[in-house]
């Protein structure tokens, strides 16, 4: 019986799905002594400042619903300057999805926030690094703007109300 039950448990770990190049080393979940040691890193780390209260925590989210919203602005905007039919204009989408260590939950006080622009096809990257970055030159609380776009991942880097952000 024993035997069936660590078979039946390969089995299961064999036929869940992961993403990436690599399968994950392990799926178990956590032991309790993992819990302890945990939260003991935690206390640990707490005196020297690392963790974010709930109010920074808040100011990034409130950051990020900005951004969001000027992303759906300027995608409304480059469709109407394309011409397209303001019903489509009406429903058209896009939106930032942020990804790295915020999106993990394991940043750090004062780290960036990385984040993808996910935009319909008839937005092009020259819209991207043109119109989007003049709308963000004129939007209040953004500074040191700056684009990159020759880089492997070209990026355009700013700050938004004191929080970095690469989009």
């Amino acid at each position: 019986m024993k035997e069936m039950s660590a078979n039946t448990m390969l089995d299961s770990q064999r036929q869940q799905k992961h993403y990436g190049i690599t399968s994950p080393i392990s799926l178990a979940c956590p032991k309790e002594i993992d819990h302890i040691y945990t939260q003991k890193l935690i206390d640990a780390m707490k005196p020297f400042g690392v963790f974010e209260d709930e109010e920074e925590l808040n100011h990034r989210l409130v950051v990020l619903g900005k951004l969001n919203n000027l992303v759906k602005e300027w995608i409304s905007d480059v469709s109407e300057s394309k011409n397209l039919p303001p019903s489509v204009v009406a429903t058209v989408g896009g939106k930032i999805f942020t990804f790295g260590s915020y999106r993990l939950g394991v940043h750090t006080k004062g780290a960036d926030i990385d984040a993808l622009c996910v935009a319909p096809r008839h937005v092009e990257r020259s819209d991207f690094f043109q119109s989007f970055f003049e709308k963000l030159k004129h939007q209040d609380g953004i500074r040191n703007l700056r684009a990159v776009e020759d880089a492997f991942v070209p990026v355009i880097k700013f700050e938004f109300d004191g929080i970095e952000v690469s989009v």
